[in-house]
């Protein structure tokens, strides 16, 4: 379909502006947990159609606390999305991960701990349990890596992103410790940001931009606000090359991928037991994998 929209990008809200954009749709959505960051911003962008919306809200409203993660990730659903680039600023654990360096990670640790409510889809009397082994889609990892590559930057294939609740940056006991559990980048956002993708067979993948050697690092000045967003505006553009020669190939070549069946199997609960309230509110999801019967 030419308005099929495959494609979303969360991130910052100067990941993108309408100028870059053209054929640009707000759209305000609604969903069963409640109302996305903001509005939906739908455009064409190297012959794709793509759903951007900011993680924050625009003008960076909301902490990485507050998030309506499920919303954001359900909104994406409503919209058609397959796969996800998440924008994300990240801290560098690692001497040669340096600031301006951009990183395709492929593990996640979860070191959050208020955000229990926004973890999973699932719950209210039906039960599923999602393969989370590889938390990023490797197909997509894939083409964002040899994207970031020809357009010459330097960019890093893989890493562990390790994410802490915030909004406070780390202690420099907290850093030292995430770089002895072999922690490589450290951030606030991908969980539960790639569980709650994965439960809703959306492909999430994430460019990294490292801004600064979060707090470990005695030879670097500690990190800042001040220094976070100069760094991120820098990255900003980078970003966006790299977005505009993704998206082609993506386009292409992804078709199928093991995240797009993440549920096929994970489904524990009778389906003669699901409450109705529970599957009218998971249609979405879970709707083809249910008997009717």
């Amino acid at each position: 379909m030419a308005d099929e929209i495959r494609f979303g990008v969360i991130g910052g809200s100067g990941v993108y502006h309408i100028e870059d954009l053209s054929d640009v749709q707000e759209i305000t959505l609604d969903t069963p947990f409640g109302k996305p960051s903001d509005a939906f911003m739908v455009g064409t962008l190297e012959g794709q159609r793509v759903a951007f919306l900011a993680r924050h809200g625009r003008g960076h409203r909301v902490t990485p606390s507050e998030l309506h993660a499920r919303a954001n990730i359900y909104g994406f659903k409503q919209l058609g999305v397959k796969y996800l680039i998440s924008i994300t600023a990240v801290g560098s654990l690692r001497e040669d991960y340096a600031p301006l360096d951009i990183v395709i990670p492929d593990q996640l640790f979860d070191r959050t701990r208020n955000r229990e409510e926004e973890y999973t889809f699932f719950g209210n009397g039906i039960v599923a349990h999602v393969g989370f082994a590889d938390p990023f889609c490797l197909d997509l990892n894939a083409i964002l890596y040899q994207a970031a590559q020809e357009i010459g930057v330097k960019v890093h294939n893989g890493g562990t992103l390790v994410v802490i609740e915030g909004p406070m940056f780390s202690t420099k006991a907290e850093s030292r410790v995430n770089r002895q559990l072999g922690c490589d980048l450290v951030g606030m956002t991908a969980i539960p940001e790639a569980k709650l993708a994965r439960e809703a067979e959306i492909g999430y993948s994430a460019i990294a931009m490292v801004t600064d050697y979060d707090v470990w690092h005695e030879s670097h000045d500690a990190v800042t606000v001040d220094m976070v967003i100069q760094n991120l505006f820098k990255n900003a553009e980078t970003g966006k090359r790299i977005l505009r020669t993704a998206l082609p190939r993506a386009a292409a070549t992804l078709h199928d991928c093991t995240c797009l069946h993440a549920l096929e199997n994970a489904i524990v609960t009778n389906p003669a037991l699901i409450p109705p309230e529970s599957r009218a509110r998971l249609d979405l999801l879970v709707g083809k994998y249910l008997s009717t019967g």
